[in-house]
């Protein structure tokens, strides 16, 4: 199976507590991580996939290692597909590509620089960090994440990240820090098409 992520700011502590761009309400940056990897393992089995979106770590403070990052993923389920983000970096993947657990007799690991896109049934999930605006299209998706707390207002545009409001517009949202799956995100699109259409409306 499938899922997506973005924007898990492990070992980041400025989101501690209440802010303006993405509380997480936890006492420590430990708390925080466990809790990303308890819900993303609670989730995923060894056999899936996850696209992670971008912005897989960071502390302005005092940035984690590249082998603390590798030892905090080796801990999660499943092969990872990343995306760079803002707060990702090439040394970073290039330390990961090298030291790359293996998945099944292939890497664990694989990386885009800008963006990659699935076919989920009849819908093209496009995925990049960085919101796109589409313009005119049916049966097309962009999952992104980078705007935390934000809604881009366009059905088409699903933000996937840790933080991101569109998780709400599910009847039953996943523990905090969840990966998401494709029926989640097909859901999410058409909760998230009927609520702008009433803002429409008004």
């Amino acid at each position: 199976m499938n899922f997506f992520i973005a924007d898990t700011h492990f070992f980041h502590t400025d989101l501690l507590g209440q802010n303006d761009f993405a509380p997480r309400l936890f006492d420590s940056v430990e708390a925080m991580d466990e809790a990303l990897i308890a819900a993303w393992n609670a989730r995923v089995d060894d056999n899936d996939v996850v696209y992670h979106l971008g912005d897989i770590a960071m502390n302005p403070e005092a940035m984690p290692s590249e082998g603390e990052v590798a030892a905090l993923l080796a801990r999660l389920n499943g092969r990872i597909v990343f995306i760079k983000g803002n707060h990702d970096y090439n040394s970073r993947f290039k330390y990961l590509a090298a030291h790359d657990p293996g998945w099944h007799g292939q890497p664990r690991y694989q990386f885009h620089e800008v963006g990659t896109i699935i076919k989920d049934d009849h819908t093209q999930f496009i995925m990049t960090h960085y919101p796109l605006m589409l313009g005119i299209t049916s049966q097309t998706l962009n999952l992104h994440g980078h705007i935390h707390h934000s809604m881009v207002p366009l059905a088409e545009n699903i933000n996937v990240g840790v933080d991101a409001p569109e998780r709400d517009l599910l009847v039953t949202p996943p523990a905090w820090g969840s990966p998401l799956n494709a029926s989640e995100i097909n859901e999410i699109s058409t909760a998230k098409r009927r609520l702008l259409a009433k803002m429409k409306e008004k």
